[in-house]
Protein backbone atom coordinates (compact mmCIF):
# COMPACT_ATOMS: atom_id res chain seq x y z
CA UNK A 1 0.00 0.00 0.00
CA UNK A 2 0.98 3.54 -0.94
CA UNK A 3 0.63 6.92 0.83
CA UNK A 4 1.89 10.15 0.76
CA UNK A 5 3.72 11.42 3.44
CA UNK A 6 5.24 14.92 4.46
CA UNK A 7 7.37 15.40 8.19
CA UNK A 8 9.44 17.93 9.52
CA UNK A 9 12.68 16.12 11.38
CA UNK A 10 13.90 19.53 13.78
CA UNK A 11 17.40 17.84 14.55
CA UNK A 12 18.31 17.68 10.68
CA UNK A 13 16.05 20.39 9.54
CA UNK A 14 14.69 18.21 6.92
CA UNK A 15 10.81 19.22 6.50
CA UNK A 16 8.54 18.24 3.66
CA UNK A 17 5.04 20.42 3.63
CA UNK A 18 1.96 18.37 3.30
CA UNK A 19 1.60 20.06 -0.23
CA UNK A 20 4.75 18.66 -1.67
CA UNK A 21 3.90 15.48 -0.26
CA UNK A 22 5.80 12.20 -1.78
CA UNK A 23 4.32 8.73 -2.28
CA UNK A 24 5.62 6.42 -0.06
CA UNK A 25 4.94 2.37 0.81
CA UNK A 26 4.31 1.89 4.29
CA UNK A 27 7.38 -0.44 4.14
CA UNK A 28 9.58 2.21 3.50
CA UNK A 29 7.93 4.66 5.88
CA UNK A 30 8.28 2.24 8.74
CA UNK A 31 12.46 1.82 7.53
CA UNK A 32 13.34 5.36 6.60
CA UNK A 33 10.86 7.50 8.23
CA UNK A 34 9.88 6.13 12.20
CA UNK A 35 12.89 6.29 12.98
CA UNK A 36 13.52 9.70 12.43
CA UNK A 37 10.85 10.34 14.82
CA UNK A 38 13.19 11.70 17.44
CA UNK A 39 12.56 14.93 19.32
CA UNK A 40 9.27 16.65 20.54
CA UNK A 41 9.28 19.02 17.29
CA UNK A 42 9.35 16.19 14.88
CA UNK A 43 5.88 15.08 13.11
CA UNK A 44 5.13 12.34 10.33
CA UNK A 45 2.14 13.02 7.91
CA UNK A 46 0.63 10.32 5.97
CA UNK A 47 -2.54 10.94 3.90
CA UNK A 48 -4.68 8.19 2.44
CA UNK A 49 -6.32 8.08 -0.97
CA UNK A 50 -8.99 10.06 0.12
CA UNK A 51 -7.00 12.90 1.59
CA UNK A 52 -7.77 12.19 5.34
CA UNK A 53 -4.16 11.78 7.52
CA UNK A 54 -2.82 10.47 10.04
CA UNK A 55 -0.28 12.36 12.28
CA UNK A 56 2.37 10.88 14.25
CA UNK A 57 4.27 13.25 17.19
CA UNK A 58 7.32 11.88 19.01
CA UNK A 59 7.41 11.85 23.16
CA UNK A 60 10.80 11.20 23.56
CA UNK A 61 10.75 11.82 27.33
CA UNK A 62 7.94 9.05 27.39
CA UNK A 63 9.72 7.00 25.16
CA UNK A 64 6.14 7.18 22.98
CA UNK A 65 4.55 8.48 20.15
CA UNK A 66 1.08 10.21 19.95
CA UNK A 67 -1.00 9.23 16.32
CA UNK A 68 -4.13 10.84 15.79
CA UNK A 69 -6.64 11.46 13.00
CA UNK A 70 -6.88 15.06 12.81
CA UNK A 71 -10.12 16.50 12.30
CA UNK A 72 -9.94 20.13 11.13
CA UNK A 73 -13.61 21.11 11.52
CA UNK A 74 -13.90 20.22 14.95
CA UNK A 75 -10.45 21.48 16.19
CA UNK A 76 -9.91 17.60 17.66
CA UNK A 77 -8.45 14.49 16.81
CA UNK A 78 -9.09 10.78 17.49
CA UNK A 79 -5.26 9.56 18.83
CA UNK A 80 -3.71 7.52 21.04
CA UNK A 81 0.02 6.57 22.16
CA UNK A 82 1.66 3.85 21.31
CA UNK A 83 5.55 2.42 21.54
CA UNK A 84 7.89 2.35 18.97
CA UNK A 85 6.36 -1.45 18.37
CA UNK A 86 3.09 -1.04 18.01
CA UNK A 87 3.39 2.16 15.80
CA UNK A 88 5.67 -0.18 13.24
CA UNK A 89 3.02 -2.94 13.49
CA UNK A 90 0.24 -0.23 12.76
CA UNK A 91 1.99 1.10 9.82
CA UNK A 92 2.36 -2.32 8.16
CA UNK A 93 -1.56 -2.42 8.51
CA UNK A 94 -2.23 0.72 7.68
CA UNK A 95 -5.86 0.10 5.91
CA UNK A 96 -6.14 2.23 2.39
CA UNK A 97 -8.63 4.47 4.08
CA UNK A 98 -7.95 5.86 7.37
CA UNK A 99 -11.11 5.81 10.21
CA UNK A 100 -11.42 5.43 13.79
CA UNK A 101 -12.20 2.14 13.38
CA UNK A 102 -8.82 1.32 11.53
CA UNK A 103 -6.76 2.37 15.15
CA UNK A 104 -8.35 0.61 18.16
CA UNK A 105 -8.26 2.21 21.25
CA UNK A 106 -8.52 6.15 19.85
CA UNK A 107 -9.64 8.45 22.46
CA UNK A 108 -11.28 12.27 21.36
CA UNK A 109 -8.63 15.07 22.20
CA UNK A 110 -10.01 18.97 21.70
CA UNK A 111 -7.07 21.08 20.77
Amino acid sequence: MHYRVFYLFDRSGDSLSSASAVEMSAKAICEQLLPRLQTEDDYLGIIDAQENVLQVLCEPAGGRYWVELPIDAAKASYGRYLSIDELKGLMMELPEVFDREAIPGLEYRPW
